[in-house]
Order: C-alpha cells, then sequence, then structure tokens
C-alpha cells in the first residue's frame, strides 16, 4: 500500500495513481512543444474499440490568440485560475463512424475510448512532471466553434496543463480546494456477481 499526497491506496498500485491530481495553481511558464508532443504519444496509444481512436485534442500555448479563444470558452469559475496554465486544450470526441458501405453509424465507444486517452495523456503528465487538469466547465456549443470542430464530434471537456505552483497563488476560496480529492473505495463501485445499487 502507498500514502501519497495524503492519498492511501487499499490496495498495491503504482504510485503514479495517487500523484495524479488535478491542480488549479500553475506557474504560467511555457511548455516545450517536445514536452506537450509526450503527452499526446500517451494519448496515442490508448485502447479503443476497433482501433478507430476517436479521441481530437484542440490545443493552444498560452500567449496566442488560440489560448485566449480557448479560455473564452471556459466557464467563469475556470477562468479564475486557467488563465497562468502553458496550454490549454478542448477534448473532443468523434461520434459516428463510416462503414465500409459508407453507411454512417453511432460510435457507441467514443466518450469511453476518449476518456482513455484523457488518462494515458495525464498520467504522463505526472510522469513527466507537469500536472494536467480537466474541466467540464466548458461551453461546448462555443468551443465547437472556437476550436473549428464540425459536425460529428463532440466537445468533452476543456484541459488545462502547466507545471504546478504554490496554492498562495490563488485566490483565498480556491486556495481551500486546492488539495488531491479522495475516492471512494473499491466495494462501492466494484461488485461480484451482480449490480449493487446505491
Amino acid at each position: 500500500m502507498h500514502e501519497i499526497n495524503g492519498r492511501t491506496a487499499d490496495h498495491d498500485i503504482h504510485p503514479v495513481f495517487l500523484e495524479r491530481w488535478s491542480p488549479r495553481a500553475f506557474t504560467g511558464e511555457a511548455m516545450p512543444q517536445d514536452d506537450l508532443l509526450a503527452l499526446f504519444e500517451a494519448a496515442r496509444w490508448a485502447p479503443s474499440a476497433s482501433n478507430r481512436q476517436p479521441w481530437r485534442f484542440v490545443y493552444a500555448h498560452r500567449g496566442t490568440e488560440a489560448f485566449q479563444a480557448i479560455l473564452s470558452t471556459l466557464d467563469e469559475g475556470n477562468r479564475r485560475w486557467t488563465p497562468d496554465a502553458a496550454v490549454l486544450a478542448v477534448i473532443i470526441s468523434k461520434t459516428h463512424n463510416r462503414t465500409a458501405s459508407g453507411e454512417l453509424r453511432p460510435a457507441y465507444t467514443h466518450a469511453f475510448d476518449t476518456g482513455a486517452a484523457w488518462c494515458a495523456l495525464a498520467l504522463q503528465a505526472t510522469f513527466s512532471g507537469y500536472h494536467v487538469h480537466a474541466m467540464a466547465g466548458i461551453d461546448r456549443d462555443k468551443a465547437m466553434i472556437a476550436a473549428g470542430v464540425p459536425e460529428g464530434y463532440r466537445v468533452e471537456a476543456g484541459l488545462a496543463i502547466g507545471k504546478i505552483a504554490a496554492k498562495d497563488t490563488l485566490p483565498d476560496d480556491l486556495k481551500a480546494r486546492e488539495v488531491p480529492s479522495q475516492r471512494h473505495s473499491v466495494e462501492v463501485f466494484a461488485f461480484e456477481g451482480s449490480f449493487k445499487p446505491d
């Protein structure tokens, strides 16, 4: 068992799962493109149904017009702390696939597979000395326009990437929240034989 970041694993797992968390305090320092591409390389190798790889990322480095465009799609709470991220991104999934005969069919696992790619990216970021924070608080319609996303795709979340800063750099109300979150025990979500409702 491991204890890291005030988190304790009940079973023997790799420490990176406890080290990974989603801070809001970032230093604002630039991220080299090669470092960023290593995160996307990790996402590249995530598992996917029929190897369709439905995940897409539209990203922008801090200090660019594209960064400001993505920033403007985030909800007010997220816009308070994301300006100091090195990179902002929009996580997107392809919702339909075309068969060999040309028929368009729903890709039922598009969000599931894109979540796997996001997790691979997040773990690689931790290995590489970065932190990432995915955000549900994003105006998806606005993000579709800002990122130039066509029909047949869905915005899943926003993403902030950077080097972690001291929590004292945050507004007072966010400082208290700047700790790694806890998790339910395995027994809450893994059931042998049959489902157990909440």
